[in-house]
Order: structure tokens, then C-alpha cells, then sequence
């Protein structure tokens, strides 16, 4: 049996929460970074499988753009207004904990560019894990959230998932539905008239 779909201030809701709780874990691990951890130097987790890195990265991902960190505060911002505009008609669920996931990843780093060194609107977000057997870049638990809520919009895109809850087949069949009545509709108003001539 189907759920329904949610009220949308539910789905608000579970949006903002979320948001919230992986904003707050991001800062928490980059002040512990910040606190506990030598510049510069790895510190083996699990070997050269996982390390901590504490570096700044004024630029994206791999450290591209170094020169134009003005450029992805935008960014940042513009997407976190988009996510936040697009809250406000959700009635799905899956919709609702990817966008929020998405969210708090896009406020991890934004807070970053806003608030630390060297100042707004280019500060240097702070990047602690590195996994040099699959990548070579450093990142942040934002940037987990981040790419991971990336991939799932993709996802539901594809599945064809719709912000109300439905699903495009759905749409689509409903539409098909109708214009097979409409055109049973229409053969049996014309009957009546051919029967007569």
C-alpha cells in the first residue's frame, strides 16, 4: 500500500531538521579539526585507507578556483536559496531527507566561506579527511553530504519521483486514462448521430 504523501509543513519540517543536524555535526568536526589537529600533517585512521589532513581549501573541490573563492560563495548561496524555495511545495519524503542532507551540506561549507579566515565572502573552509587510495583531494563531512545528495537527486530524477510524491508513470497513465475516456466519450456521442442518416 501507497503512503501518503506528506502535509508540506512535514515535509518542511523534516527538511530544516535535517539541515540542522548535519550543519551542526560539519562545524563540530571542523572545530574539533581546528582544535585537535597539527596543520599539514597526516594522522593515520586506518592506515593509508582513511587519514586526517587539517588543511584550509580556498577553492573547490581538488582546490580549483583558488583565485575566485567570491565565485562559490555564491554558489553555495544561490543553491541553499533554491533548496529552500523548492521546501516550501515537497510532499515527499525521499524528497524531503535528500534536500535536507543536501541542505546542511551546502550550509557546512557556505558557513566557512562567510565566517572564517580571511573573511567574507573568501573564507577557507576547513577540510580533514583523506581517503589517498580512491582520491586524492581532502574534504569535509559537508562535502559527504553534499556529493551524496547530489547522487541521489540524480536518482530520483531518473526514478522519476515528483516533489507531491508521485511518480511520473503515475502521471502518465492517469493522462492515457483520460484520453482513452475522452475518446470512448466522443464515439458514443457520434453514434447516435451516424445511426439516424
Amino acid at each position: 500500500m501507497a503512503r501518503r504523501p506528506l502535509r508540506r509543513s512535514a515535509a518542511g519540517a523534516i527538511v530544516a531538521i535535517l539541515a540542522a543536524v548535519v550543519l551542526a555535526a560539519d562545524q563540530f568536526v571542523k572545530y574539533l579539526t581546528i582544535t585537535y589537529l597539527p596543520y599539514g600533517e597526516p594522522v593515520p585512521v586506518l592506515g593509508e585507507f582513511l587519514q586526517l589532513i587539517y588543511v584550509r581549501n580556498p577553492g573547490a573541490a581538488f582546490s580549483i578556483g583558488k583565485g575566485a573563492t567570491w565565485i562559490f560563495t555564491i554558489a553555495l548561496a544561490i543553491v541553499a536559496v533554491v533548496i529552500v524555495w523548492k521546501a516550501f511545495g515537497l510532499r515527499s519524503r525521499l524528497w524531503a531527507v535528500v534536500l535536507g542532507c543536501l541542505l546542511g551540506g551546502v550550509l557546512g561549507n557556505l558557513t566557512d566561506r562567510v565566517f572564517r579566515d580571511p573573511g567574507f565572502p573568501v573564507g577557507h573552509v576547513v577540510d580533514m579527511i583523506s581517503m589517498p587510495w580512491m582520491m586524492p583531494a581532502i574534504f569535509n563531512v559537508a562535502d559527504i553530504f553534499i556529493v551524496t545528495g547530489m547522487i541521489s537527486v540524480a536518482l530520483l530524477v531518473l526514478l522519476g519521483l515528483r516533489f507531491d510524491g508521485t511518480r511520473e508513470r503515475d502521471h502518465e497513465a492517469a493522462e492515457k486514462a483520460e484520453a482513452e475516456q475522452a475518446a470512448a466519450d466522443g464515439a458514443a456521442t457520434d453514434a447516435p448521430a451516424s445511426s439516424e442518416g
